[in-house]
């Protein structure tokens, strides 16, 4: 008997502040140990203050990163920011056993954002030509992914309530001048469970992942 691999169960680990690279590499290593029966997991993340470069990277877009680290990393896209106060949904999905197309998984990233402000009358919507979600021309979600056999990785970065003043110091995800907002500033959600467990539903909602069970940190 085959299973529906879109009805499977979903581990969602709740991994609360870490640093960036060590969970970056648990991400690979958790891909690359993977097989066609394992269970698919989305890690809910807040990281300590990082630049991460992605693989289309270029170095004109730091413009002063001063005291925080600069990873250069595996994910599609440009630099970007994180930091405490930003909610990471990290998903670790064998795309080709649900048959799920990379443009497909991109544009639920992008919609759990957008319906998950609808209920607090905040108007998001993504963009064809610079993934991400935005309010009012600002970016409020960032999103880059990494597929390895089959399997993605990375995800989204959501600004909650954080210090945006790094975001200065780059050209977010390689445009000058791009301003950022956060939830908390425009009565979306206020703090990171709010927002983690609401992007969290409507994802899932959005793939028919059918049953969710809640963990806290790794096994």
């Amino acid at each position: 008997m085959t299973h529906n691999p879109t009805a499977k169960d979903i581990i969602v680990r709740q991994l609360g502040r870490q640093d960036y690279e060590p969970i970056w590499h648990k991400m690979q290593e958790f891909t690359d140990n993977r097989d066609e029966n394992s269970v698919d997991e989305i890690w809910l993340v807040e990281h300590n203050p990082v630049f991460t470069q992605g693989q289309a990277g270029k170095e004109e877009h730091l413009l002063a990163p001063g005291d925080i680290p600069v990873v250069k990393v595996d994910r599609g896209g440009q630099v970007t920011y994180h930091g405490p106060g930003q909610q990471m949904m990290y998903v670790l999905l064998d795309i080709k056993r649900a048959k799920l197309g990379v443009r497909h998984l991109v544009s639920a990233l992008e919609d759990c954002i957008v319906n998950s402000m609808k209920p607090y009358g905040i108007e998001a919507y993504p963009r064809a030509d610079a993934p991400g979600v935005y309010v009012d021309q600002k970016k409020l979600c960032s999103i880059g992914l990494r597929i390895r056999k089959g399997c993605s990785f990375h995800g989204l970065a959501l600004n909650v309530n954080m210090d945006l003043s790094p975001f200065q110091r780059i050209n977010p995800c390689g445009y000058a001048g791009l301003e950022m907002v956060q939830s908390a500033q425009i009565d979306g959600p206020q703090n990171l469970i709010e927002a983690g467990h609401s992007i969290v539903d409507q994802f899932c909602d959005l793939l028919s992942i059918k049953r969710k069970f809640y963990q806290e940190g790794f096994r």
